[in-house]
C-alpha cells in the first residue's frame, strides 16, 4: 500500500525537509518514520531520498507501507476464524468468548492473535500482530488487527 503526495506551493514555504512534510503534513509517526526510512520505503520523484533533504514544488513523494515486519514473537497456531471483513488495513474477526485476543503465560499458543499469525502466514504478509481493540475472555465480539500501519486522514 503506497501514499503519493505531490509537494504544494505552501509546503516549499513552511517546510524546509522532507521529514517536516511526513510529519506535519501526512502525520507519520516518529516511530513509523524510523521503520520506513530503515526499509527505503520513502522515494521522492522515484529515488530513495534522505528525509533530511529538501525539496520542490510539484515533487513526488511516495511512502511505500508494504514492508515486512517480524512477527515471531507470537506462535502460528491453526484456527478456523470467522472473519468479517479484510483490506489492505484492516483485518477483522468474530472473537468466541472463551478465546484470549492476546497470548499469555495461560493462552500462550491459542489466543486469536496465534491464529491470526497462522492466517496472515499463509497469505505471505509479514506484519506484526497488532489487536486493535482489547476484550476480556469470556466476551463475544468483533476483534480488529491492523495488517498495515495506519495514518491520520490528511486535512
Amino acid at each position: 500500500m503506497e501514499l503519493t503526495y505531490i509537494i504544494k506551493k505552501e509546503d516549499t514555504e513552511t517546510y524546509e525537509t522532507i521529514h517536516a512534510i511526513l510529519r506535519n503534513t501526512l502525520h507519520i509517526s516518529n516511530r513509523l518514520l524510523t521503520k520506513l526510512i530503515e526499509n527505503n520505503c520513502i522515494t521522492l520523484n522515484n529515488s530513495i531520498c534522505d528525509t533530511r533533504n529538501s525539496f520542490k514544488e510539484n515533487d513526488m513523494l511516495i511512502v511505500d507501507f508494504d514492508y515486512s515486519e517480524d512477527n515471531a514473537n507470537v506462535i502460528s497456531t491453526k484456527m478456523d476464524l470467522d472473519i468479517i471483513y479484510e483490506d489492505e488495513w484492516l483485518f477483522i474477526v468474530n472473537k468466541p468468548a472463551g478465546v484470549a485476543i492476546h497470548p499469555s503465560i495461560l493462552h500462550y499458543a491459542d489466543s486469536l492473535s496465534n491464529g491470526v499469525k497462522f492466517y496472515f502466514d499463509s497469505i505471505g504478509l509479514q506484519k506484526k500482530i497488532r489487536p486493535v481493540n482489547r476484550l476480556d475472555f469470556n466476551t463475544s465480539r468483533i476483534g480488529c488487527f491492523r495488517k498495515m500501519c495506519l495514518y491520520p486522514r490528511i486535512t
